[in-house]
């Protein structure tokens, strides 16, 4: 059966009920007062009575499933959000905005403003360092820049290639940062245990990063030897690259964190370790409490 079967996609009552499932797996839970016992469903028909919407005896507030998340005050169903949220989820290089507002028949906008809260979902809550003890790490940077063959030559002043650098665990966790003029070391201390075993290229930055340190030399044509290389970042960054060239093609750097988390996302949620489209969005969903974005339109922020 096809995913787009699933009625969450189809039906506003099952997409809110599939949130609640998420949001609060044990039942309901006040997001102002965070009371259990005392929650109720208001019944009735009058106007302000919106499907959904709860009511706490504790605090004697009203709220729904989307207050305190990146949807709430969004007057787009819950439906459209489950279906741009799968279709973010379940696309190797991502999903433009122009293709999300062609698929779900908003206007561009629109599905601008939903993939930027998705991706803001997909981000990671307060992250600890990357790796520890008897932990390999692979640590690389790349460029974000046009291919040497096809970049004409820039301004003599012209600003200098965004670069991002990223970290993951052997079997583990991915993290892509954007070095926004920070040197490669300040963000290692950020971000890496140095009791890690660490794995680079010949990069001289990442010496005495670490007291275990292996590297493979590039310019030598040095790829491999043995367990040491740098392949899982190379391949995560073909996929980085390809996806922020051939599908989003423009990008502000203050946007750049959230498709560095969206890229990280998919990495750390991959069909191979058992995860299905399905799943991934379900956890994309389980992001959203608790982050807010405001609205500025796309030629604004």
């Amino acid at each position: 059966m096809s995913a787009f079967n699933d009625p969450m996609f189809k039906d506003e009552t099952a997409a809110r009920e599939a949130l609640e499932s998420i949001r609060w797996p044990t039942g309901p839970v006040c997001v102002h007062c965070g009371a259990t016992e005392h929650v109720v469903r208001v019944a009735g028909e009058k106007q302000s009575h919106r499907p959904g919407l709860l009511y706490c005896n504790d605090c004697k507030s009203q709220f729904t499933v989307t207050v305190g998340t990146v949807f709430e005050r969004s007057k787009i169903p819950l439906t459209k959000w489950w279906m741009a949220t799968f279709l973010l989820c379940s696309s190797k290089k991502g999903i433009s905005s122009h293709q999300i507002s062609r698929t779900l028949g908003v206007t561009y906008k629109t599905a601008w403003f939903m993939t930027h809260r998705i991706r803001e979902a997909m981000k990671d809550g307060p992250m600890g360092l990357i790796g520890g003890p008897g932990v390999t790490v692979e640590a690389d940077e790349t460029v974000m820049a046009k291919s040497p063959k096809t970049r004409k030559t820039g301004p003599l002043h012209a600003k200098p290639d965004r670069q991002v650098l990223s970290l993951v665990e052997r079997g583990g966790t991915l993290r892509s940062v954007y070095l926004d003029g920070k040197d490669v070391r300040g963000a290692l201390v950020k971000h890496f245990d140095d009791r890690s075993r660490l794995v680079t290229d010949g990069s001289t930055v990442y010496k005495g990063q670490a007291d275990q340190h292996e590297s493979v030399d590039h310019s030598k044509f040095e790829w491999a030897r043995g367990d040491v290389h740098t392949n899982t970042l190379e391949g995560f960054f073909s996929i980085f690259k390809r996806g922020m060239v051939g599908t989003y093609q423009h990008c502000k750097t203050g946007h750049l964190h959230r498709y560095l988390a969206e890229f990280d996302f998919r990495f750390n949620n991959l069909s191979k370790l058992g995860v299905s489209d399905r799943a991934r969005t379900v956890i994309a969903m389980k992001g959203i409490e608790g982050k807010r974005l405001t609205y500025r339109g796309p030629d604004k922020a």
